[in-house]
């Protein structure tokens, strides 16, 4: 029978709707009909809800209930009922939809009998006879066996979700069902290939079948009887499928034997599976088990113990990938290894975790499974409320310090001290916004199960009125980051009352913000040293998943004995200061090294583990350390381990060599990562924690041998040592370079990675899957007209897909003659006739097809075809709106063919990247507060901007600015500019490195060169010509806008400091002969201007002048003058010629005067050939002489500009000045 998943939580439980009709199932019409008919119901009575209200509710009644998600009523079984401060709220299961749903109590109805007369449509599953497998060690036999387990495993669940996920069709055979469940098998069809879900699991040692109750015996019994299930092992209990999952208020007694019970196939089913082979036999996997705390005892059953785990760790391995595979997967808590600085009795079960009960109450209804092998030491030590440092490679979970620390806030009476003191009692800081919002809903998540404290998530920018308005009365939790946290402490006092301070991926905030995260510890330790705080609790937590150098000061200045828990070894190494020795060699001469690195004399006695991957190279080692007269035992799985383990313990003579104590680990061959941590765990007894001692002079030591044989572990090794801070030899940098060089290579297809392109770097380019350097095929320029290329200039762009802050889809419009704007015209008045829109009868990826989306046709690409479900008529298609940049997911039955004269213009969406802006404290995407506020004030509306970079299909602008014409004062200004609003909401800071970066990525690629074509549009350096806003605001009266484009700027900012108004505005000259002035302190001064028919009148305002300097030439005057401390250079290209020997300067108090002489006599439209954003029209005398205005008969506009550069200092705002354009 044909099913569909509705909800999939494990192979164990799981719900289904059959698809097909047969004897004993309801097709979907019915239900469809059903639900229209309790719609049709409870609308009507809905509003006299005393008619439908039942009198009590209890756990496990059926209901009626209104689903907010579903938008309709559905029946309903009550799962759990929970008391919150006005009434009573249920958690209720839809039996037709397999979903839970919280519901209050006056909003539960009865359910009516006619209502309840078809079975559930959800039917709840299990896999037949198919129990989850776990990993049992018999500490005795020293031996490990597979056996059934209660729980399914987290990968075991994953992978069957996965597997039902990709699935095109799925079909079950129902073999039993018991208590309302059906036991089935289950196959999938995936990609043509029929796979049955029972056999799949078992085959792959997530599951095992269960036998027949007559047959099931011990484990023992267990492992002889794998043989593959038969029809005739069925169980008795079969009832009638017509009569499973109906409402039991309504079922009726059903006889013990049912005479129209369930057909059974006699026929042999499929072998289940397979006995294990004999090289990955998991039933003889050797102990790597260890006691809590194993580390702190010295007797001799412990050693003894202790070296049989090390030698068996890392036994002959046919293949290791497989194991590492393997062990991945089989992992059981027992085979986890634990350094603890105290010792600690886990919780290993959620029976015995130390949480109050409601929150136990809530992880079981979310079918948690109990605590991690990291969880189990973690949440005893946190709920103590004891100073915690944990490093494992779930570090980054949550999970490991919140239900704890949720049990302690549960605590009213522990925090009685601080009842009239406000501020937050705990406080969790995270490495950037997108974790810190992460944890927040996880305490969301779990505070309706716990008394309300009211948590709240901080996250502030540089804008120091929205940290003064945040109120936190009431909040006992604050989830922020360093930075907002030191924020909000400048206008909150946060440490009164402050007990709980959890730092979350310590490693990354000691990375990214030690300076902050070491401010904050020192306010809390001050703030904790008061005589108040003796019998208050005050805690701090860390939680990471690697070492970092600052932990050692965090644990020796700020804590109080904690609790150390490392369950990733490698990091334990690192904290027990063991030195990590790298030994280059050939792969023939291992053994000569490893003769001299064992090099004992009788005053330095050693104890040396030496680990191998082979039986053989076991042997060999052992043959050449007997020819050297040094002691030894060699084990491995063929050895008598007992005989060894005795030899090993036997005390001998002081003049015999023998390995008084095991401080060297030496790595023969080079195993897994895992494996890697379980050898060093070794070492633990000799572990010291003293941040101060000399690595060189420490007790244990790890010597890794590495040869040409290596190369797969290479990197691991060179990340690993420098990690450790340790010595790194010459030939693994070299040979990594080399690596890392191929790394690259391979990504050589993939997209340009997004960080580079967006803020010029990448933080973590070995773990990025996209590329980082050019492919010169990729990244020719796309969309993007040559005429732009070749003079570059002031573009308009049309963002209509809003990426990030930064990051835009859209279009560029051209000034002239828009061919997009014509061709959607045409595809419009085309498909506005019925009879044109022809429906697509077969699909094709990567054709191009109309689309209409709000009474407008778009043209689309097909990038991806769903394989189509078959309840429903079409299938679905992801598409590409190509002119827009955006994707989205429709029906093939919406696209429509499109004629090939409107597919000729190629696709017109280009990405655009907005330079030299980056969010604020090191984060590497953009808040999404400030992505939303750029998509409410950009999408869809022109804008100005200037081209510095293009690479393929994406072009950066440098800068972007929306002109807003006014009509009505014939003016044209600049609205903002988008650079700048992005800074101003505080969440972004400049990024002055951005375009350098990209130039550097370039290198011998023909670029637009930024230094000559520096954005014209910057409200900093230069204002964007008013015409071409009206241009584009009406394209069809196309205007030139090559004064514009030829536009240059060539201020040094390398060697100009800027100060209050920067010189950034001024083009300078080549010609100018005094070129010290360009490496001075520089100033541009205000200026304003008006004129008559033969003179220009120039006013500078500059007070108390001082060696001024006025230079004139035909087409240009050069001012320079001191006031103050404070050198102010004003180099004016004119825009038209003067009499340089008639034009005088003439110096006053507070003002120079320049008079110049035009050539010609008329009026000038502007005063200088290029636009400055310090000059402006003087406005008092342009209205005294209105007749002598630089623009007759009203037809000039007068252009303006905000003065309001991103950089000043000295004022916030100055509007209404006038550009000299």
């Amino acid at each position: 029978m044909e099913v569909f998943a509705l909800k999939i939580e494990d192979p164990g439980c799981f719900w289904v709707t059959m698809k097909e009709c047969g004897p004993f199932v309801v097709d979907e019409v019915a239900y469809k009909k059903l639900n229209d008919e309790i719609n049709q119901f409870y609308d009507k009575f809905y509003k006299d809800a005393h008619e439908v209200k039942p009198v009590t509710v209890e756990e496990g009644q059926v209901c009626v209930v209104f689903s907010e998600e579903l938008r309709c009523w559905c029946r309903a079984v009550i799962k759990s009922v929970m008391y919150c401060t006005d009434n009573y709220q249920m958690e209720c299961f839809l039996v037709d939809y397999a979903k839970y749903i919280f519901v209050k109590s006056k909003d539960i109805q009865v359910a009516m009998e006619p209502f309840m007369q078809l079975p559930y449509r959800a039917k709840k599953c299990r896999l037949y006879r198919t129990r989850p497998v776990t990993l049992r060690i018999d500490l005795c036999e020293e031996t490990a066996k597979i056996v059934p387990a209660k729980r399914w495993d987290s990968a075991a669940t994953w992978y069957f979700q996965n597997l039902l996920k990709a699935s095109t069709r799925m079909t079950a055979k129902l073999c039993a069902i018991e208590d309302d469940t059906f036991d089935v098998f289950l196959y999938v069809a995936i990609k043509d290939e029929k796979v049955c879900v029972n056999d799949d699991l078992v085959s792959k040692n997530f599951a095992c079948f269960e036998e027949a109750e007559e047959n099931t015996g011990s484990s023992a019994d267990y492992q002889e009887n794998q043989t593959s299930l038969n029809a005739e092992s069925l169980p008795l209990k079969i009832v009638s499928p017509a009569l499973a999952f109906r409402p039991v208020l309504f079922q009726k007694k059903i006889p013990a034997n049912l005479g129209t019970g369930l057909p059974v196939s006699s026929s042999s089913l499929e072998d289940a599976h397979q006995r294990l082979s004999a090289d990955t036999d998991l039933n003889t996997v050797p102990i790597v088990k260890e006691v809590p705390d194993l580390p702190f005892k010295e007797n001799t059953e412990v050693r003894t113990d202790k070296l049989q785990q090390c030698l068996n760790s890392d036994l002959p391995k046919t293949n290791v990938v497989e194991d590492d595979q393997q062990s991945s997967k089989n992992l059981s808590e027992e085979r986890n290894l634990v350094f603890l600085s105290n010792k600690i009795e886990p919780s290993s079960s959620l029976e015995t975790a130390p949480l109050f009960h409601e929150l136990k109450k809530e992880l079981t209804r979310k079918k948690f499974l109990g605590p991690n092998f990291t969880e189990s030491y973690c949440w005893p030590s946190v709920a103590r409320g004891c100073d915690v440092v944990a490093l494992s490679y779930q570090g980054n979970d949550p999970f490991i310090y919140v239900p704890p620390l949720l049990t302690l806030l549960q605590l009213e009476g522990c925090y009685k001290a601080f009842t009239n003191k406000s501020g937050p009692l705990a406080l969790i800081l995270c490495p950037g916004w997108k974790k810190a919002q992460l944890v927040f809903e996880l305490l969301k998540t779990y505070e309706r199960c716990s008394r309300q404290f009211h948590p709240m998530l901080i996250i502030l920018g540089q804008n120091k009125a929205a940290a003064s308005s945040v109120k936190i009365q009431g909040c006992e939790v604050i989830v922020t980051t360093p930075y907002s946290f030191l924020r909000l402490f400048e206008h909150h006092n946060l440490f009164c009352r402050l007990c709980h301070l959890v730092l979350d991926e310590m490693e990354v905030l000691f990375s990214d913000a030690a300076g902050q995260v070491f401010t904050i510890l020192d306010c809390y330790k001050k703030a904790t040293a008061s005589e108040e705080w003796e019998y208050s609790p005050h805690q701090i937590i860390a939680v990471g998943t690697h070492w970092n150098k600052h932990i050692a000061h965090l644990i020796k200045e700020f804590m109080n004995d904690p609790y150390v828990v490392i369950t990733a070894m490698e990091e334990a190494s690192i904290y027990g200061n063991v030195q990590q020795v790298v030994q280059p060699c050939v792969n023939s001469e291992r053994i000569s090294v490893l003769l001299k690195i064992l090099d004992f004399t009788h005053s330095n006695p050693q104890k040396v583990l030496v680990f191998t991957n082979s039986v053989n190279e076991v042997d060999a080692i052992h043959e050449a350390l007997k020819s050297t007269s040094i002691f030894s035992l060699k084990i491995h799985k063929e050895s008598n381990s007992k005989y060894i383990l005795e030899q090993w313990t036997e005390k001998y003579n002081s003049g015999s060599p023998v390995l008084l104590d095991a401080t060297c680990v030496i790595h023969f061959s080079f195993p897994s990562p895992r494996i890697f941590g379980q050898r060093l765990h070794s070492l633990s007894d000799n572990f010291s924690n003293d941040s101060s001692a000399d690595q060189e002079h420490t007790k244990a030591r790890s010597v890794i041998l590495l040869t040409e044989n290596s190369d797969c572990h290479a990197l691991g090794i060179l990340r690993f040592l420098q990690h450790a801070e340790a010595e790194i030899p010459p030939e693994l940098h070299d040979f990594t370079a080399k690596m890392l060089e191929a790394e690259e290579d391979k990504k050589f297809s993939r997209p340009l990675c997004a960080y580079l392109k967006a803020f010029g770097i990448c933080k973590n380019r070995t773990a990025c899957p996209d590329r980082h350097q050019i492919n010169m095929q990729m990244d020719i320029p796309q969309n993007i007209p040559d005429k732009i290329l070749q003079a570059p200039g002031c573009v308009t762009i049309l963002p209509l897909h809003i990426v990030s802050a930064t990051n835009y889809f859209g279009r560029i419009v051209d000034k002239e003659k828009d061919q997009y704007t014509i061709l959607a015209k045409e595809i419009n008045e085309y498909f506005e006739n019925p009879s044109n829109r022809i429906s697509v009868k077969e699909v094709k990826a990567l054709a191009l097809y109309g689309l209409c989306e709000k009474r407008l046709f778009h043209r689309v690409q097909v990038l991806e075809i769903y394989p189509q479900e078959e309840e429903n008529l079409f299938f679905s298609v992801k598409i590409k709106y190509i002119d827009e940049g955006r994707a989205s997911q429709g029906l093939s039955c919406q696209l429509l063919h499109l004629p090939a004269r409107f597919q000729c213009l190629p696709p017109q969406a280009v990405e655009f990247v907005v330079c030299r802006v980056k969010p604020i404290d090191k984060e590497t995407e953009w808040n999404p507060e400030v992505t939303h506020y750029i998509n409410h004030k950009i999408k869809g509306k022109l804008h100005e901007a200037k081209i510095v970079h293009a690479l393929g299909n994406t072009a950066w602008v440098d800068q972007m600015v929306r002109i807003t014409r006014l009509s009505e004062l014939k003016i044209t200004a600049n609205e903002y500019n988008v650079r700048s609003e992005i800074l101003s909401t505080g969440l972004g800071t400049d990024n002055p490195e951005h375009i350098t970066q990209l130039q550097k990525l370039c290198g011998h690629l023909k670029l637009l060169d930024h230094a000559e074509n520096l954005d014209s549009l910057s409200i900093k350096e230069d204002t964007a010509d008013p015409e071409n806003t009206s241009n584009a605001e009406n394209m069809s009266n196309p205007q030139n806008m090559s004064a514009q484009e030829n536009s240059t700027e060539n201020c040094s900012s390398s060697k100009i400091t800027f100060r209050t108004h920067s010189c950034g505005g001024v083009r300078q000259s080549k010609d100018v002969e005094d070129t010290t002035l360009h490496q001075r302190q520089c100033f541009h001064p205000q200026i304003k201007w008006f004129q008559n028919e033969e003179t220009v009148t120039v006013k500078v305002e500059i007070a108390s002048t001082a060696d001024h300097k006025c230079e004139f030439s035909k087409e240009k005057v050069i001012f320079s003058a001191c006031s103050g401390d404070k050198f102010y250079l004003a180099d004016m290209e004119l825009h038209q010629r003067i009499l340089a020997e008639k034009s005088t300067c003439v110096i006053k108090d507070k003002e120079v005067v320049i008079i110049l002489v035009k050539e010609q006599k008329g009026s000038w439209c502007k005063l200088l050939k290029n636009k400055n954003n310090h000059v402006s029209l003087d406005f008092e005398h342009w209205e005294d002489r209105e007749d002598d205005s630089p623009f007759p008969g009203g037809t000039k506009k007068v252009y303006c500009t905000d003065a309001v550069s991103e950089d000043l200092v000295d004022s916030s705002e100055v509007s209404g000045t006038e550009s000299d354009d």
